[in-house]
């Protein structure tokens, strides 16, 4: 979700930053170019002030052809105006020339310089019609070639006698564009950065409270119901939804909690009455004529596995009413203690009871709530092993948690009975002559979840079933004990 919120962010405000700063380079550039071009401009209207006034050589026809030369007394203002062009051209590196109507030249620089073709052909027309030319094209940095044309007409009379015509080169303009162009790109780069820092901060400042809503979520969903979300810190709307996220934490461990009383008074005041009721089954059976012991003993059986079903809902609700702190305890020391306790029971069913672990396994668990899930665990896995068989106990460490592994040569489970093993009171109807209430796994898992650790199962190649007790790790600086 950071990911998604911040590309988001960093898309509109990388779009707006484009909006202003794309136009503002085009605004920089056709700035830039207006200031060439009117200078040119004024250079030109100089150079036309400073061109002697012609006379007529020839009447009014050759008027007309533009055969127009000095009067009597201007030729130095014209050898002087002959040599600022010159010294003009020298100096900027740009071309001008001043050219009657008919293209004869007064003044050039260089000398040879023709505008009988290209971009100054139009632009020198354009003068002739009394106008000066049009703006030329917008110059980019990449247009290496190009040139600026500027041509102006010297107006005598109301005639156009001649024309002033400039063609400098772009490599300065293009240059200082450039250098703008830098500058606008550094301060877009500086905006992004801000904008990126903005974002960063303004998307912590929105996802913290979710960041915290999901992991108070998380925890209680594996069973720490006591965890809560502080109302502080990020936008009203997810404040309000923090309270009322506790709101509902509050009535859901209040419903589970009177839940857990029910069942375990229940099972506790159940268990009274049905030991009377055995007993009176038992003394019944003493003044009953032979024949019914098949019938006594059915009776029989099916109070022993009430009560025993009685005493599992009073462990489940003791477990779920646990709320006891992990402590670092050797995984090794506590498996093998319970793996030697079973181990009887395994011989006396016709079982090994294998087991495998490194050399040093520390976890962070309840020890007594461990125990009795690894017993629970066990307890499955002989009961549905063959004979002759072998069940196997590993310790296996992980990056961050430890897994204690149970694995059996059963019968195993298919893939949908996978999936409901470990519900309450559930069972396989291919074991339902097993002894046992279903609860024994549910138990287990309570227990682990309870202590931060997790229960999952999975099938064992051939035939069987595999089921993993995982606890979180305990690092080298925390304390183990027994």
């Amino acid at each position: 979700m950071r990911t998604r919120l911040l590309s988001i962010l960093l898309t509109l405000m990388a779009a707006v930053l484009a909006a202003l700063g794309v136009p503002l380079g085009y605004l920089t550039a056709a700035s830039e170019q207006s200031e060439v071009v009117v200078d040119r401009i004024d250079d030109a209207a100089r150079f036309a002030q400073d061109l002697p006034t012609p006379g007529r050589t020839g009447g009014i026809n050759t008027a007309m052809k533009g055969d127009y030369q000095p009067v009597a007394g201007d030729t130095g203002r014209l050898s002087s105006l002959i040599g600022e062009v010159t010294r003009y051209h020298e100096l900027y590196g740009i071309r001008i020339g001043i050219f009657y109507r008919d293209g004869g030249a007064v003044a050039v620089a260089p000398q040879g310089w023709q505008v009988s073709t290209g971009p100054g052909s139009e632009a020198f027309q354009e003068a002739l019609d009394g106008r000066r030319s049009h703006n030329p094209d917008q110059v980019w940095p990449w247009d290496t070639g190009k040139t600026l044309t500027v041509a102006l007409p010297v107006v005598r009379d109301g005639d156009v006698v001649a024309v002033v015509i400039t063609e400098s080169p772009t490599g300065p303009l293009r240059a200082r564009v450039q250098q703008q162009w830098m500058v606008i790109a550094g301060g877009e780069v500086l905006a992004m950065t801000v904008a990126v820092l903005f974002a960063v901060l303004l998307t912590g400042w929105v996802l913290r409270p979710v960041r915290t809503l999901d992991r108070a979520t998380h925890d209680i969903a594996t069973g720490r119901m006591n965890a809560r979300v502080a109302p502080s810190g990020g936008p009203p709307e997810l404040r309000r939804l923090a309270r009322s996220f506790n709101d509902m934490a509050d009535h859901v461990v209040l419903a589970m909690d009177q839940q857990r009383v029910f069942v375990a008074d229940a099972s506790h005041q159940l268990r009274n009455p049905l030991a009377a009721l055995l007993l009176r089954v038992e003394l019944l059976g003493l003044e009953l004529p032979d024949g019914h012991e098949a019938e006594l003993g059915a009776v029989r059986e099916e109070g022993i596995r009430l009560a025993r079903v009685l005493d599992d809902l009073l462990g489940l609700a003791t477990a779920e009413h646990a709320r006891p702190e992990p402590e670092p305890v050797d995984l090794n020391r506590l498996v093998l203690a319970r793996v030697e306790a079973w181990r009887p029971t395994a011989e006396q069913r016709g079982l090994r009871l294998d087991w495998d672990a490194p050399l040093l396994a520390r976890g962070l668990a309840d020890p007594i709530g461990f125990g009795s899930a690894l017993d629970a665990v066990l307890d499955n896995a002989l009961k549905f092993a063959p004979t002759g068989s072998a069940v196997t106990v590993t310790i296996a460490l992980g990056k961050r948690e430890v897994a204690i592994t149970v694995a059996d040569q059963g019968p195993g489970l298919t893939a949908e009975e996978l999936d409901r093993i470990g519900d309450r009171f559930w069972r396989s109807s291919r074991h339902q002559n097993v002894d046992g209430s279903g609860l024994g796994l549910s138990i287990a898992r309570t227990l682990l979840l309870a202590g931060g650790g997790s229960l999952d199962f999975a099938p064992v190649e051939p035939t069987g079933l595999a089921v993993v007790l995982t606890v979180p790790r305990a690092s080298k600086r925390q304390g183990v004990t027994a």
